[in-house]
């Protein structure tokens, strides 16, 4: 039951964060999220800089893990959001936007994931 709480305040956390994100970066003239984007982006290092840790040294305990990694970063990445934005792009016609939105927040995303690890592993 306590792991279960842990996931569950720690998604409220990054749920939280994640609306601030968007509710100040999305730009709404131009239908382009850069909040959704950074939230993804930001959360892909996160959680790669928390799995680094908890795998580098064991100094996370899987409480810890699950608050962090499960819990906020589950709760601030938007893959649902990225789907409906990217449904948006396809339905107003707008492929470039739709293309370039989801190529950048795969490969910058696996990019941050793999950073957040690298970090960890070498400082």
């Amino acid at each position: 039951m306590k792991q279960l709480a842990l996931v569950f305040i720690g998604g409220g956390f990054g749920s939280t964060l994640r609306y601030g994100f968007s509710k100040y970066l999305n730009n709404y003239e131009t239908g382009i999220p850069y909040g959704t984007f950074a939230a993804n982006i930001l959360g892909s290092l996160l959680i790669g800089i928390i799995l680094g840790l908890a795998l580098k040294n064991e100094t996370l305990s899987e409480n810890t893990v699950l608050f962090l990694a499960t819990g906020f970063c589950g709760g601030f990445t938007t893959f649902s959001t990225f789907a409906y934005e990217n449904h948006i792009f396809l339905k107003s016609g707008d492929f470039m936007s739709f293309a370039l939105y989801t190529i950048a927040s795969f490969v910058v995303g696996f990019a941050m994931v793999f950073l957040g690890m690298w970090l960890v592993k070498y400082f």
